[in-house]
């Protein structure tokens, strides 16, 4: 392998930094299934189901415009309560 253009990885520490010492041009990008399960450590078990239902309402949106609607509405609905998880 000569290049790596973007590696998708779990967030492990130094991973990135071992990755870009080595393949300088990468392009670092979270695994949003690993980034979606940390997250749901800091939502209270009562509101896990209900966040993840309005959170699959915009990865499974058909397109830029319904996805980022619907982030909005759960920014308004879970931002004061939830505002780190949703900066992730």
């Amino acid at each position: 392998m000569k290049d790596i253009l973007i590696a998708c990885i779990d967030n492990l520490t130094g991973f990135a930094e071992t990755i870009s010492t080595v393949f300088p041009q990468v392009i670092i990008q979270s695994c949003i299934v690993h980034q979606i399960r940390n997250s749901l450590k800091y939502i209270a078990s009562k509101d896990q189901k209900e966040f993840m239902s309005d959170l699959k309402t915009a990865y499974q949106a058909p397109n830029r415009d319904l996805t980022e609607l619907h982030l909005d509405k759960q920014e308004e609905k879970w931002g004061k309560k939830y505002p780190v998880v949703l900066e992730s």
